[in-house]
């Protein structure tokens, strides 16, 4: 799907302040564009591990496979994307394809949702459209940004994500809540909110370009040439591997719903109230995590983000069942939400030359995906050799160890933005 561009900003007489408070008025759209997409894409999300679990009748591990392949199949596409994107210069129409693929797979939702094959494909197909679109949006994100405002810009967008975020569990719960067995009812509501962001991205988000220059040229050619120029670069490397060893040990958060789920015995129409939680957090933290980030370094608030992840491992891990344990949890996984994703794209964005943005930022998503699709899979097995709480403990330890690894890295001399 192809996205018709509007004339080049530069070209027209400007109607909005391009920046207000220091945030460019193309993420403020993009955001609306995420929100709204977030919005559908979390309603569905929210009733996945239920669907899978209590219908259709999987296993721990089955259910860890799925969620780490729905994982790494946006790294694939995702990489694949970033090349496309950085060589045409066209990030608006690669990342409309991606949000085009998602409204569709809400669709096939829509239309067979009563057999685990196609809701399989469904969501496989909305990862599909994540992975082509997140390179080249979070690569205009950047290119629309004045690069010491990077965390603030970031963190705005990330806060209209989370809003999606916030707002698509509560909506799903509203609906469980009036019949626990109603799936089909959330897939409606879904697509027809996908097909509003879509409108947001064609209408008011414009194209950005980055410069051209003769090693663009040469390095646009395949992901790899561009990866292999990226990781010679020490600092890039440095994040890299600190990025992908900490995801590594990360599974999906549905997993550790579905462990405190089992702890707790959670009703159908409250599960989806967990993702509420930590998307509220999310959003209340992400802007000022943006912020101190663009104050004391992405860097610092990177580690201390992982930190809270400990933390929230810890929690569900414990032995508490009570309404704190809960909010506990919730409460540092949404900290570790605000003070990582956002965050990592604008620690890793100056360390990436402007020509080759989108191809950096896909070797670094890609990555970091794929490492989530190993940690899944690993703590479903975990889970189901061990049960949930050896499995956590296990995690725990592991993520203890990379930020002891992290905190070494500050220590390191401080990086050095690309040219």
């Amino acid at each position: 799907m192809y996205l018709g561009t509007r004339p080049p900003l530069a070209e027209r007489p400007p109607s909005v302040p391009e920046r207000v408070r220091d945030v460019s008025r193309n993420v403020v759209m993009l955001g609306f564009t995420s929100m709204f997409t977030d919005i559908s894409t979390e309603m569905v999300a929210a009733v996945l591990p239920l669907l899978f679990v209590v219908r259709f009748g999987f296993s721990p591990l089955q259910f860890g496979a799925v969620d780490g392949l729905y994982q790494g199949l946006a790294a694939v596409f995702c990489v694949l994307a970033a090349v496309a994107a950085d060589r045409r210069q066209r990030h608006k129409r690669v990342a409309g394809t991606g949000y085009g693929l998602s409204a569709g797979a809400g669709l096939i939702l829509v239309l067979a949702s009563g057999s685990w094959v196609p809701v399989l494909g469904a969501i496989y197909l909305d990862r599909l459209g994540k992975g082509i679109r997140t390179a080249p949006r979070d690569a205009l994100i950047s290119l629309s940004s004045a690069r010491d405002k990077l965390g603030a810009n970031f963190g705005v967008h990330r806060a209209f994500d989370t809003l999606g975020a916030v707002v698509g569990p509560l909506l799903a719960a509203f609906l469980l809540a009036r019949n626990p067995r109603g799936f089909e009812a959330v897939f409606v509501v879904s697509f027809f909110i996908s097909v509003i962001g879509l409108g947001f991205l064609y209408f008011f988000v414009e194209d950005r370009r980055a410069p051209a220059s003769a090693e663009a040229a040469r390095t646009r050619r395949s992901i790899m040439a561009a990866a292999a120029v990226l990781l010679k670069d020490p600092a890039f490397r440095r994040v890299w591997l600190l990025a992908v060893g900490f995801a590594l040990l990360t599974p999906g958060d549905a997993l550790l719903y579905l462990a405190l789920e089992r702890r707790v015995n959670l009703s159908a129409g409250y599960f989806p109230l967990l993702f509420f939680g930590t998307s509220v957090v999310f959003l209340l933290a992400a802007v000022p995590c943006g912020r101190l980030a663009d104050r004391i370094g992405p860097l610092r608030v990177f580690v201390g983000g992982e930190v809270l992840l400990v933390g929230a491992f810890l929690a569900v891990g414990s032995r508490g069942t009570g309404l704190a344990t809960i909010l506990g949890m919730l409460a540092l996984l949404g900290g570790y939400y605000a003070a990582t994703d956002g965050v990592l794209m604008a620690l890793i964005s100056p360390l990436i030359p402007d020509s080759l943005r989108t191809s950096g930022m896909g070797v670094v998503i890609g990555a970091v995906a794929i490492a989530h699709l190993v940690a899944s899979v690993a703590f479903g097995a975990a889970w189901s050799a061990l049960g949930p709480t050896a499995a956590l403990h296990l995690f725990t330890v592991g993520l203890i160890a990379m930020v002891l690894v992290g905190v070494a890295t500050l220590r390191r001399p401080a990086v050095v933005p690309a040219g």
